[in-house]
């Protein structure tokens, strides 16, 4: 039986595939308001502005290409049982060959009926357009958690993490949360890993590596080291 990586990835591991970041400079929240596009109220408000938001960053997302980061996790496959849980609303997991993947905040190339959440649709093309509708007759919107929302999944990653034998945070500030408390629930003996060039604040964490490089440089290089055990 493969002992179980939990790998939880953010932003950083996408940036690297020329997806833009929410907070970094240049990223997207500075040409839009949050509170104008990512909102349940900013939907209510102009959905045809959301869904203009959402447009551009699905056909941005469909542009890009996994990066080394991404296939280093479908190698540890081999040895592995490898779980992802992510805070991207890209598919670079999936298209990279990663079996496990579980989207906290969404899916950016899904669509769902914004009365009835359960109903959820894949896109086609790149638009979701006014007047678009589930079979319930309501206006599909992004399938995303916006600002403001419950993040469905969490119960669901509280699980995979708790039954850890490695946990793995690449690529994350771990300033959003509910995500960022992942971490306190793997078991506290297990070996972690944080790969990030940045200085993420995590303090209290037992059996805690730091491997401070970009995601396409730390975690090859970790996967290797992990493969020749």
């Amino acid at each position: 039986m493969k002992p179980t990586l939990v790998v939880f990835t953010g932003a950083g591991i996408s940036a690297e595939s020329g997806i833009k970041t929410f907070r970094d400079s240049g990223g997207l929240w500075e040409e839009y308001d949050i509170n104008e596009v990512a909102t349940p109220q900013a939907w209510e408000k102009n959905r045809g502005l959301v869904l203009e938001f959402y447009n551009k960053r699905r056909k941005q997302v469909m542009e890009a290409k996994p990066n080394a980061a991404h296939y280093a996790l479908v190698e540890l496959e081999k040895k592995y049982d490898v779980h992802i849980i992510t805070q991207n609303i890209d598919d670079l997991h999936e298209r990279a060959g990663s079996t496990k993947v579980l989207h906290l905040h969404g899916e950016i190339i899904k669509s769902r009926s914004t009365v009835d959440p359960s109903l959820t649709y894949t896109i086609n093309g790149s638009d979701i357009k006014l007047g678009e509708k589930c079979e319930k007759g309501s206006q599909l919107r992004p399938h995303i958690v916006w600002f403001g929302e419950m993040v469905p999944q969490m119960e669901t990653a509280y699980v995979i993490a708790e039954k850890a034998n490695i946990f793995m945070v690449v690529g994350t500030s771990m300033a959003v949360y509910p995500a960022a408390g992942l971490i306190d629930y793997t078991p506290e003996d297990i070996p972690k890993y944080l790969i990030d060039p940045s200085d993420v604040k995590i303090t209290g964490i037992r059996n805690l590596k730091v491997i401070k490089e970009k995601a396409s440089i730390g975690l090859p290089q970790l996967a290797k080291e992990l493969l020749a055990q």
